[in-house]
């Protein structure tokens, strides 16, 4: 069978390689293209079509600085797509990008199976019209989505949640942790150049605070490194932090507190059973139209989940070094901390215990045979 994969942040990213790797355990003869990034290009032993470095852009303002990249990036997807032929199209999250391949791709009689929902549920439920109407299957990996779904006469499959596979897995075979003199806060400020720009100089405001602490970056390599060692290298606590690349869950494992910016890895941290801290700050322009359009009360996918603020969530005026010091020490403190973890275990048997990269390879194989109308 052909395969095309869509991703295009580094979560999806990590989800795609555990399902590259379901597929050809079952498929052994697996083609694949893909847009993603190094994860899923060694799962599949060849190099992405596009590299989610050049994917990776969140925000309105962004978008709109990145028009023209954008629409030939469409236009280069689409001509892969006529050239591979491939028997699904499966995409992964990224709604911005992908919903639009779908519209395009389903038009043209593929097969489109649609890994991880856009978060519809939180704003512009009008998409769900295109879902219904593009999509073929939907996996979903939150516990209360497959609901959310029904009323529209979409039956969503819910998969588990990848990260409690991948987590698994990885504390299975690195039991190890990373050591140093002093215990580790460990810094996630976003996957994005545009989230770390915005929230790192915050984060180093505060850790000359805390002496009896080493603080560890977790850098990717989806974010120039120059725009970290800028960032370091101007601001007067940027020496006294440590950078590790491609370290994100090693760091994790290790750490005693973690600052991280909302996205997978807030997920990634409690699942660890490691305190945190949720801090996020975009543009003006976006913050305004999130806060206008979004229906949520969270924005951590723990808090998301659990529908309880299980962590502090500093949002873009709030996260200013007073207020970051104020719940880093409290969750210093080992009582919150505890109130913390035992809800993280809570949050565990909610998601269940999956292996959500075999079941999206069992939900695609079958879609495949069951189709009856060729391209």
């Amino acid at each position: 069978m052909k395969y095309f994969i869509i991703a295009g942040e580094a979560s999806g990213d990590l989800h795609g390689s555990y399902l590259a790797r379901a597929l050809q355990k079952v498929d052994p003869r697996a083609q694949f293209r893909f847009w993603g990034g190094e994860k899923m290009a060694r799962a599949i032993g060849r190099e992405p079509e596009m590299h989610i470095d050049r994917l990776s852009i969140m925000g309105v303002w962004e978008v709109l600085k990145h028009l023209s990249d954008l629409r030939v990036q469409f236009k280069q997807c689409k001509a892969s797509l006529l050239e591979f032929r491939p028997d699904a199209l499966i995409l992964i999250d990224f709604p911005g990008f992908n919903l639009r391949i779908a519209e395009w791709a389903s038009k043209k009689g593929f097969n489109i199976q649609y890994y991880i929902s856009p978060k519809l549920w939180a704003w512009n439920k009008k998409r769900v019209k295109a879902i219904k109407k593009y999509v073929d299957d939907l996996y979903v990996i939150l516990p209360f989505e497959a609901e959310f779904y029904l009323p529209y006469g979409i039956e969503a499959h819910y998969v588990g949640n990848p990260l409690v596979e991948e987590i698994k897995e990885y504390l299975h075979a690195c039991p190890e942790r990373i050591t140093r003199e002093k215990p580790i806060i460990a810094l996630l400020p976003g996957s994005r150049a545009q989230e770390v720009r915005r929230i790192l100089p915050t984060l180093l405001d505060i850790t000359g605070h805390y002496p009896d602490y080493h603080f560890v970056l977790a850098a990717i390599r989806t974010v120039p490194e120059a725009l970290y060692r800028s960032i370091l290298d101007r601001h007067p606590n940027g020496t006294s932090v440590e950078v590790l690349y491609d370290a994100t869950y090693p760091i994790l494992r290790s750490a005693r507190l973690g600052l991280i910016a909302s996205g997978t890895s807030t997920l990634e941290a409690a699942l660890m059973d490691l305190p945190q801290v949720v801090c996020y700050k975009t543009s003006p322009l976006t913050y305004f139209l999130a806060k206008t359009f979004l229906k949520i009360r969270y924005i951590s996918l723990v808090n998301l989940i659990m529908d309880a603020p299980v962590v502090p969530e500093l949002i873009q005026n709030q996260l200013h070094p007073g207020r970051l010091r104020q719940e880093v020490d409290a969750l210093l403190a080992d009582q919150t901390s505890r109130k913390q973890q035992n809800l993280y275990r809570e949050l565990s048997q909610k998601l269940g215990n999956h292996s959500s990269s075999t079941l999206v390879t069992e939900g695609v194989l079958h879609s495949i045979r069951s189709r009856h109308v060729p391209y």
